[in-house]
């Protein structure tokens, strides 16, 4: 298990847009040799689908054809936490998900968040000040980078916490290498100190399957709202919808790699 978890990376990068279209246009173009309308047809294919793959309205109908991305925490839903946690302070916490690190940031020469991850920090902060619960920080080493290279991404959120947003991050958990750790990890960190309430921070893509493994891991034990972030305020209209950009290629690649994750855990 430890030698194919060390290939996820790979694995998962060659399963994304665009290398399966491209593998599709060097088959067309093979079969073009001897079938040529039907290797022409792969090659056509395999261009359109590249180009989509660099597109935000294909990332938005994606988005809401293979996830169910739960609404944003309304003003309401916010007051209720409120309240919530001025019945009971120490039953509830705001819990972000690392979306990466950056071992050595090139113009401070120390390691920094990368910008998701710094995102989702801000959000869980405002989160935290909203509420009044305090923050929680899920996020060690992935399996793409070497755990040699620093300290772990919830050490350096709670030093961009403190130095950049002067606010706490109380509890962190720094062993986590992917969404499943995430979850079991950080439901074995707050449940013994009396958290029954956790609200869950990260992007909305993310969000189905991260929802999903902290409901397991809490075992009914403890209540998981979800306040997802960075989510589309609707479809992207106009022609520049369907002109390749760079968000566009981040956003259908992030929901690629959500459809897939689900599948191969079931």
């Amino acid at each position: 298990m430890t030698g194919l978890e060390s290939l996820k990376p790979l694995l998962t990068a060659l399963a994304l847009p665009p290398v399966p279209w491209l593998v599709l246009m060097l088959a067309g173009g093979h079969l073009a040799r001897t079938r040529r309308r039907a290797g022409m047809l792969l090659l056509w294919l395999g261009a359109a689908l590249v180009w989509l793959s660099a597109c935000r309205g294909a990332a938005y109908w994606l988005e809401t054809g293979l996830l169910r991305v739960p609404a944003p925490l309304s003003a309401t839903a916010v007051a209720a936490l409120r309240e919530e946690a001025r019945r009971a302070p120490g039953s509830g916490a705001i819990v972000v998900l690392g979306a990466g690190r950056i071992a050595r940031a090139p113009e401070t020469g120390a390691p920094d968040l990368s910008p998701e991850s710094l995102e989702r920090l801000r959000q869980g902060l405002r989160l935290a000040r909203e509420t009044g619960w305090p923050l929680a920080f899920s996020g060690g080493v992935g399996h793409a980078q070497r755990a040699d290279t620093g300290p772990g991404e919830a050490e350096i959120a709670r030093l961009v916490a403190e130095r950049d947003f002067r606010a706490p991050v109380r509890w962190l958990e720094t062993e986590s290498r992917d969404t499943r750790e995430n979850a079991a990890r950080t439901m074995a960190l707050l449940q013994p100190v009396g958290v029954r309430h956790v609200v869950l921070v990260t992007h909305g893509w993310h969000m189905p399957r991260a929802l999903r493994e902290f409901e397991r891991a809490s075992g009914g034990a403890a209540v998981v709202t979800p306040a997802p972030m960075g989510l589309q305020a609707g479809p992207p209209r106009g022609v520049l919808a369907w002109m390749p950009d760079a968000p566009g290629y981040a956003r259908v690649r992030a929901v690629c790699r959500e459809a897939l994750a689900r599948w191969v855990s079931g």
